[in-house]
């Protein structure tokens, strides 16, 4: 079962962070489908936020069909995103682990690479579509 966690300095709606954390998990294979969310009240007593924000995440969740909601039971993973192969998953986190770490030697904190990362992933996105 996925375990949320929040950054508060991240400046991503909790809602939104919740989402893109199940659809991280589901395509790393962490969560497969009939796997099932926490319920409402298990993520509002260990991240202390409001019920609301967590059905609006699953509620998005929902509309994009990733998951499904059964009355009285829960919510579930409903499909799958493509995935990386797992092994393919283990050389790129290696590879991308001893970056981190030469990125740290480097003088830069967790924010910086973060940002580095997400605007060369946001770079390579541009060059691919034109």
């Amino acid at each position: 079962m996925i375990e949320f966690h929040l950054d508060a300095r991240s400046g991503v709606p909790t809602y939104l962070q919740l989402v893109q954390q199940v659809k991280q998990a589901v395509r790393l294979g962490i969560l497969q489908p009939g796997d099932q969310l926490p319920t409402v009240k298990d993520v509002v007593g260990s991240l202390a936020i409001n019920p609301n924000t967590v059905l609006k995440a699953y509620r998005e969740l929902d509309h994009e069909g990733l998951v499904e909601g059964r009355r009285g039971q829960g919510t579930f993973v409903s499909s799958e995103l493509p995935t990386l192969p797992p092994d393919g998953t283990k050389t790129l986190r290696a590879a991308l682990q001893r970056w981190i770490e030469r990125a740290h030697a480097a003088g830069l904190d967790d924010e910086s690479i973060a940002a580095l990362f997400a605007d060369t992933v946001r770079a390579s996105t541009t060059v691919r579509a034109a």
